[in-house]
């Protein structure tokens, strides 16, 4: 692909004749080059998914008026749809507590180029990481949670959050539930791992309830959060074999893996708009 910039539509919609073409019919009387066509069709739901991707180099519409001039497909098919550039760098918060492996994967992957994004924000409810923090340049804040104050360190967040302009937020291991209120403030932008493959074994020591039950996988689950517990729309999962030689502490080691490789990987495809929200499922384009 080339390093131009490009702009991505998102599309949903009921199920119905000529949506693919009108699409690229659009594109096509304006100049678009597309460079990159997924769709899908629930048959059981009777709805319609897709990504399509075009180069802005020669596309005759400014990127301010497109939404506007494709507002009546969209009010003809029905269609929920975002509008997204390549060439923009998402701000991007992470969460965390004591656990540092995600957060150095990420901000490794970040240094690196392989993240899209900018990281200008770690938030903590402990101090543990600030040194990893500074290290890399990032302001830091800490702020203890318990059940008497949640509601004000809540707002606290938002208003850094809004303050450093945050498009998306990751939960890098944070040990705290987000109220609901919370969650609505960033509808689908907020990334949870999951220390095993959901729905598994929950709670705060799920290694070592796998481990007793003498299991043959462990896993990872990346979903976007809600306010229900962990019931959000799931990004990406992997799983790994294991024996009845792994100790506790190798299904850790092992586990720790898979969450940094299922995070980083659900926040890639996030980051490339590859992520379309159904009702409580995700349809991942490739």
């Amino acid at each position: 692909m080339k390093n131009e910039a490009s702009a991505i539509l998102l599309i949903s919609c009921p199920d119905q004749q000529g949506i693919v073409c009108t699409v690229t019919d659009f594109l096509m009387r304006h100049n678009g080059n597309i460079i990159d066509l997924e769709q899908h069709t629930d048959t059981e739901e009777a709805a319609f998914f897709m990504r399509v991707e075009w180069e802005l180099n020669e596309f005759a519409l400014p990127r301010d008026q497109i939404s506007e001039k494709f507002s009546l497909i969209a009010a003809r098919f029905d269609m929920k749809v975002d509008l997204h550039f390549s060439d923009y760098k998402p701000r991007m918060a992470i969460f965390v507590s004591k656990f540092p492996h995600c957060l150095l994967d990420l901000l490794a992957r970040q240094s690196s180029g392989d993240l899209n994004c900018e990281i200008p924000l770690i938030i903590s409810n402990h101090p543990d990481l600030e040194t990893i923090a500074k290290m890399h340049g990032i302001a830091f804040h800490c702020l203890p949670v318990s059940k008497e104050n949640k509601a004000e360190q809540e707002a606290s967040q938002l208003e850094l959050l809004k303050q450093n302009n945050i498009d998306v937020i990751v939960m890098a291991r944070y040990m705290q539930i987000l109220s609901d209120d919370f969650c609505r403030s960033f509808p689908n932008r907020i990334i949870n791992i999951h220390h095993s493959f959901l729905p598994a074994f929950v709670g705060a020591k799920p290694y070592h309830s796998a481990h007793q039950r003498g299991v043959k996988i462990v896993g990872a689950t990346s979903h976007y959060a809600t306010g229900d517990l962990d019931e959000g729309p799931i990004i990406e999962q992997e799983v790994m074999r294991v024996s009845h030689k792994d100790s506790v502490e190798s299904l850790i080691r092992k586990g720790r893996d898979l969450e940094k490789m299922v995070l980083a990987r659900a926040i890639w495809a996030h980051l490339q708009n590859k992520v379309l929200v159904y009702k409580n499922r995700t349809v991942i384009f490739s």
